[in-house]
């Protein structure tokens, strides 16, 4: 009876790339399903509460606009699903940006593994941080925000929102939710994760809490406030893998982090401390979405105030260590020479003279000593 040998061969071991196609084919046969859905009488309902906005409301028409009925929205427990949707669309868009993008100038620049990782967050970040930018400073100003800067707090609470303000929120929980199924996508580094975590906790903390308590105004400037700096970062760390030399960026992007915590607190402040503390209506009340009361109004002024600071720790400790590499980079190794001594040298200095040249003490030298022999 023949037995059959075991093969010493090891199983064939999947690449990053595979592994991250093959995720990215799974969930977007996902959200096919979600999509195919809307065709079908006895799903429709089902799915466009995952694919479409929920919770609108028509205003009439009023003198001022007679023309047109504004549709509004308001929040609910149905945007989760909204969310989970538009959280596989992010998945499927970071595939797209990843393979089709970053991979073809990784394999060109020929980076370590350290730099690699580095780029693609670099490069993921900044694609959406600039979409963000354009997005939001779209609604600012179709909204009249930077004519008007006292629509942060007036008429507060903010409970009806655009369709654009809406989807917008919508698609920053959808992103930062993507982050975390990202992390198992990418292979992230185990002593990386605690990092990423707390990164991808904090925005969806300050998202959440500025679109749960109605304070989406607030939360859409300082999003684009500190998105733009964010951008700003990225991009110059992606030069900086390109051309080591390039560090105009990180000097610009320094000054306007600092400038970005300022304006930060100072529109916190302004809107939370002043704006709503001079209210009228200053009652808790969950069926109006009214939050404007002491207690949450410290909460959110707290909240911001420590993030920011710890924001400042990281980027005080960041600037630190950049200006030590830079100063051992720079300093030039300087070697010591030892002081000539006067007199009788060492027999290896009379040898080798000093330094490795010969020395003009006639005592040293063998013709010298022949001459007064004589």
């Amino acid at each position: 009876m023949a037995i059959r040998k075991k093969s010493s061969k090891n199983p064939p071991v999947l690449s990053h790339e595979f592994v991250l196609q093959n995720h990215a084919d799974i969930v977007s046969c996902v959200a096919m399903v979600f999509l195919l859905g809307l065709m079908f009488e006895i799903t429709a309902k089902v799915s466009i509460i995952f694919v479409t906005l929920q919770y609108n409301v028509t205003l009439p028409a009023t003198e001022e606009q007679a023309t047109e009925s504004a549709f509004l929205y308001y929040y609910g427990i149905k945007d989760l699903a909204t969310v989970f949707f538009y959280m596989l669309v992010a998945i499927i868009i970071h595939a797209i940006i990843q393979e089709y993008v970053l991979d073809k100038i990784n394999r060109r620049m020929h980076f370590s593994k350290t730099k690699h990782s580095k780029f693609n967050e670099s490069g993921q970040l900044s694609a959406f941080y600039l979409f963000s930018c354009i997005w939001g400073t779209f609604i600012l100003v179709s909204e009249n925000y930077i004519s008007d800067p006292t629509i942060l707090w007036r008429a507060y609470p903010h409970t009806l929102m655009t369709f654009q303000m809406k989807f917008f929120y919508i698609s920053q929980l959808a992103y930062w939710f993507h982050a975390f199924p990202e992390l198992y996508f990418q292979k992230t580094k185990k002593e990386d994760i605690p990092r990423q975590l707390v990164y991808i906790g904090l925005y969806l903390f300050h998202i959440a809490g500025a679109y749960l308590l109605n304070l989406n105004h607030l939360g859409l400037v300082l999003l684009v406030l500190h998105y733009f700096v964010e951008f700003l970062f990225h991009i110059s760390r992606l030069f900086y893998f390109s051309d080591e030399k390039y560090q105009k960026g990180f000097s610009l992007w320094a000054v306007l982090f600092v400038l970005g915590r300022l304006l930060t607190l100072i529109l916190s402040v302004l809107t939370v401390g002043f704006g709503l503390a001079r209210a009228e209506n200053q009652k808790l009340d969950f069926s109006t979405g009214n939050f404007n009361v002491l207690a949450v109004r410290i909460a959110v002024l707290a909240s911001i105030c420590i993030t920011q600071a710890f924001m400042m720790w990281k980027f005080i400790n960041f600037q630190l260590r950049r200006w030590r590499e830079h100063s051992t980079f720079q300093a030039p190794a300087v070697k010591k020479k030892p002081p000539v001594t006067k007199g009788r040298s060492s027999r290896k200095g009379t040898e080798n003279g000093v330094n490795g040249t010969v020395t003009s003490n006639g005592a040293d030298s063998p013709r010298n000593r022949k001459e007064k022999s004589s």
